[in-house]
């Protein structure tokens, strides 16, 4: 599909991100229609290149997942001759995103300081464990630390056990979510106003504000809230129930599901009883509650509940593990299952694009690049180097 019509289509974004929070952000801006240079250190590229098993013909899993879209320049910033590459492409982009720890680009010589006086129209996305101002700015950001310092553990895992990290790398993601919708919002400023500016995503700033609700119970409360299961801490039901062969999600939303959800499991009586009547009081009765359900919702099959409970509008699915998700035949209708050829994988399925506009939509339009695939395309269209000139930079490791 082409990138005419792309909400992004027309716009350079240079990308100097590797692993997942930056390698996210980017890819959805690629997604959008933005042409993207990814900028790799030759012979060694993006970290992930080497995460894996699993390898699909050499080239890891991981790392397909989220470069699609992007083009790879292999660069070494740390040599001289680097340098002037690096002019040409920044006087044409659009975007610049980095993921290093503050001070690093700084040493470079590519801080948003030091480039934002040339290109004053430049967008510069810097995403970091703690941001670029205060205390611990210059700590790194990992994933795994990030859900446990924004306390997302402490309130994930069972109320009996120990803390559980979530089952995706949330912290990286969301903020390589936060991050493209900061360049998006500079873009819209910048057509305003004429100036780029700088987007400052600190992780832990980005995984602190999935807390969402239950800082709210925090601030109106001063009690600090604590792990509860599958359980939601302000309604009830709402969770995980053993079928009598697997796991279902029932999540009752208000007291008129909850006398049809009775009525669907026989269960009549507890609509009448006082302690149950209101959701206030199955929170507050929660534990007087819950045995009486398990005990009528094991009797069936998660599929026969989840068939009755549908019907009768009471929000409710099964458990389904990786495999049933990635074969429902509604998520491939909305192209959210993509199969692209890759220049040594081979054809490759990857997650489609999440967000569907009616008259500009993104798209996956090509595989995520082998290391260094288009280096001399770059050098020779977009730098206007000879190919004498690109041999002479490989032969000296600049690319």
């Amino acid at each position: 599909m082409s990138t005419d019509t792309a909400p992004l289509g027309g716009l350079t974004v240079l990308d100097f991100t590797r692993v997942l929070s930056g390698p996210y952000c980017t890819m959805l801006l690629a997604d959008m229609g933005a042409r993207v240079i990814k900028l790799e250190q030759p012979g060694r590229g993006d970290d992930t290149r080497g995460w894996g098993p699993p390898f699909v013909n050499g080239e890891s899993a991981y790392f397909l997942s989220i470069n699609r879209n992007k083009e790879s320049l292999t660069l070494d910033l740390k040599q001289p001759s680097a340098r002037p590459i690096l002019e040409s492409l920044l006087a044409r982009a659009d975007v610049v995103v980095e993921n290093f720890r503050p001070g690093t680009m700084e040493r470079l010589g590519l801080s948003y300081q030091a480039l934002a006086g040339k290109y004053p129209r430049l967008i510069y996305c810097s995403i970091s464990g703690f941001g670029q101002t205060g205390p611990r700015r210059a700590e790194p950001g990992y994933d795994a630390v990030m859900q446990g310092e924004a306390g997302l553990m402490s309130i994930t895992g069972d109320a009996a056990g120990p803390p559980y990290r979530l089952g995706v790398a949330i912290a990286d993601i969301v903020s390589g979510m936060f991050g493209a919708q900061g360049i998006t919002l500079a873009l819209l400023a910048r057509a305003r106003t004429g100036r780029g500016q700088h987007v400052d995503i600190g992780m832990l700033d980005a995984t602190a504000a999935l807390l969402t609700y239950q800082a709210g119970i925090f601030f109106a409360t001063g009690t600090t809230p604590g792990r509860m299961g599958n359980r939601h801490p302000t309604i009830v039901p709402y969770e995980t129930f053993h079928a009598s062969d697997g796991d279902f999600v029932v999540a009752v939303g208000n007291d008129s599901q909850f006398r049809t959800f009775c009525s669907i499991i026989g269960a009549e009586g507890l609509v009448t009883d006082e302690r149950f009547a209101t959701n206030r009081g199955r929170v507050v009765h929660y534990n007087e509650l819950r045995p009486l359900l398990v005990e009528r919702l094991h009797s069936r099959t998660r599929q026969e509940w989840v068939r009755e409970l549908k019907a009768a509008g009471v929000p409710c699915g099964s458990v389904r593990d990786v495999a049933e998700v990635l074969s429902d035949p509604h998520l491939d209708a909305r192209g959210m299952i993509e199969t692209v050829d890759h220049v040594t994988a081979g054809a490759i399925r990857l997650l489609g694009v999440p967000i569907k506009l009616s008259h500009t939509p993104g798209s996956v339009r090509v595989a995520p690049p082998a290391l260094g695939q288009h280096t001399d395309r770059i050098l020779e269209e977009d730098c206007g180097l000879s190919a004498a000139q690109i041999e002479s930079l490989r032969a000296a490791k600049t690319i």
